[in-house]
């Protein structure tokens, strides 16, 4: 079972101005590209929707993952498939930069004709693939940048990437049938307002049992798992320009300080941030 990173390390002892900017281009719609630095920001737990490739620009940081802790540094690349609960932080006290790129998994799966896509090793730490990842990790600007980019990023899947029949998330349910049930309700309404209690009735399990199961078939708690889906849903919908409060109310946060409490707990800025820093880069 993975280890649940501690906070205790990511108070900084100096004043900082962390940066934290997101970038997308209208002519490739399936990246976003975030760039922090410096940053003393820890992550809870958490997994994403999309493949996140990442580099290590400075700094040195702690990348949890079900094999992890895991060491990264300057050039480490780091390699998330969607539904792989992880988080990165800074190693005791100090600052790191680094670049994460999303790509959506239906993507990726079209432009490979591939159901879904593992990654062996979950970080590299070669000269090499760290110059193609900082190629791609780059904001995009034009129309020849985005058809370069495309082919960059592939050959950098094909080379590092194997084939698989399951997603993560499929892969996590398909050991316990028990379970199913419950987690294709929360993924259908992430933002009800179901109980624990409810979902361990329709598996035929006290609530106390079905937790185990839900947690030892997933990684989380239900609980846990849910506030995840909203957390992405959420971005989804200001990515796309939602107001705050439009966001909160349709992924069933009490209100919108709940949405930010959560948010940036997760990513390490407020959701408004997150909303005014994407930046978009025109049409050539």
């Amino acid at each position: 079972m993975m280890g649940r990173p501690s906070p205790k390390h990511c108070m900084p002892q100096q004043p900082f101005a962390p940066v934290h900017q997101f970038h997308r281009h209208p002519q490739a719609p399936w990246l976003e590209l975030r760039v922090s630095q410096p940053s003393p920001h820890c992550f809870r737990l958490h997994a994403h929707d999309e493949y996140s490739i990442g580099i290590v620009d400075g700094g040195q940081a702690l990348f949890h993952h079900e094999g992890g802790p895991e060491r990264v540094g300057p050039g480490s690349v780091v390699l998330i498939e969607p539904g792989r609960w992880h988080a990165c932080n800074p190693q005791d006290v100090t600052h790191w930069s680094y670049r994460m790129l999303f790509v959506q998994a239906d993507w990726v799966h079209a432009q490979l004709q591939l159901a879904a896509l593992r990654f062996p090793a979950r970080a590299l730490h070669d000269a090499d693939n760290a110059d193609m990842a900082h190629r791609f990790c780059q904001p995009l600007t034009a129309t020849n940048d985005v058809a370069a980019h495309t082919q960059l990023l592939l050959d950098f899947l094909r080379a590092n990437a194997r084939a698989d029949a399951l997603s993560i998330s499929s892969r996590a349910i398909h050991s316990d049938e028990a379970i199913r049930h419950a987690v294709e309700q929360l993924h259908a309404q992430p933002q009800a307002d179901t109980s624990v209690a409810s979902l361990a009735q329709a598996c035929g399990m006290s609530a106390s049992r079905f937790i185990r199961h839900f947690k030892a078939a997933t990684g989380v708690t239900p609980g846990a798992y849910r506030l995840n889906l909203r957390l992405n849903g959420a971005r989804r919908l200001l990515a796309q320009g939602a107001a705050l409060a439009d966001a909160a109310h349709s992924m069933g946060f009490a209100d919108q300080a709940h949405l930010q409490r959560s948010f940036k707990a997760h990513h390490a800025l407020t959701p408004g941030r997150y909303a005014q820093n994407a930046k978009c880069a025109p049409s050539p």
